[in-house]
């Protein structure tokens, strides 16, 4: 377990880019949905991409601080509920870490169905238990509304997280040296 949990300066790095990067997705590059305040957001693309490469830290700091800068520069300040699921989604994500060879620049078939399990079972946790649950201790939300959001965000969470985040993860694994691809003579 300790491999999941390890923090060098590149987590650090990477997670205050991919915040940066989770914010203005998160406030500019969204699809509104038929459900009040749900969208389909790029952001969890992302999250999943950097949580996947630098592990469940990074990703879960960069889903939560993402998205609590972006509710509080919006909306004055973060919706709580939503944005500890956020964080706990994109933690979720980094279970992919060790669990694909993204860095042995093997990602593919097997590698892309575990990712895309794992980031479903995140979105699913996250929008269907941590929000709804928190919405109604909190904010004392109406159960439905709360519920029929969860239900639509972990849809669309799930399809930013798995199109998004396999397509920048089969980039970036194209760009690592594949394992046992140089020989010494």
């Amino acid at each position: 377990m300790n491999k999941y949990f390890k923090v060098t300066t590149k987590t650090i790095v990477a997670t205050g880019l991919g915040a940066a990067i989770f914010m203005l997705l998160f406030m500019y590059v969204k699809i509104p949905s038929p459900i009040p305040e749900t969208s389909f957001q790029t952001a969890y693309g992302i999250s999943a991409f950097f949580a996947t490469i630098y592990g469940p830290i990074a990703g879960g700091l960069i889903g939560f601080i993402g998205h609590g800068l972006s509710d509080a520069v919006q909306y004055g300040s973060p919706w709580w509920s939503w944005v500890i699921a956020s964080g706990i989604a994109s933690f979720i994500f980094g279970f992919a870490y060790k669990n694909t060879r993204v860095e042995d620049g093997e990602f593919k078939g097997q590698d892309i169905v575990k990712f895309n399990v794992i980031q479903v079972v995140g979105n699913l946790i996250a929008w269907l238990l941590v929000a709804p649950i928190l919405d109604i201790l909190i904010y004392a939300e109406p159960v439905k509304l709360v519920f029929a959001q969860g239900g639509i965000a972990v849809v669309m969470n799930s399809i930013s997280s798995g199109v998004i985040g396999t397509f920048f993860l089969i980039a970036y694994s194209s760009t690592r040296t594949k394992k046992g691809s140089i020989t010494k003579k």
